[in-house]
């Protein structure tokens, strides 16, 4: 069964959400494919790792899902992005998602950044 571990310049092992796990072990098949595919978009471009994460970061951000949030802000840490390159770009969301939007996320961002 396929498992996403940290990425190796992580500073500490990443606790992964008990429904995710609990979804892994369920449904073992839809898990390995859903797995792959994620794999497989990150390798399916040019755009480097931290990139990748701020864009991915930015998905969670427009969508407004503080877990996504949460979770691609760690991922975004792991790839080596600063915590000032993290709330740049949560930033650049205000004109485009507006200035509350803007700030709710700056707060999950922060909720990750103020523990690391």
């Amino acid at each position: 069964m396929a498992t996403r571990k940290p990425s190796s310049k992580s500073p500490k092992k990443r606790q992964l959400p008990k429904r995710y796990l609990d979804f892994q072990k369920q449904y073992p098949d839809v898990f390995k494919a859903y797995d792959a595919l994620g794999n497989a978009t990150q390798a399916a471009g040019p755009l480097d790792p931290k990139t990748r994460a701020l864009v991915k970061l930015s998905m969670a951000i427009g969508s407004a899902m503080e877990g996504g949030v949460h979770s691609h802000t760690r991922r975004a840490l792991e790839a080596g992005c600063s915590a000032e390159e993290i709330r740049h770009a949560v930033l650049l969301g205000t004109t485009t998602l507006g200035f509350p939007t803007m700030m709710k996320a700056m707060s999950w961002v922060d909720d990750v950044i103020k523990k690391q």
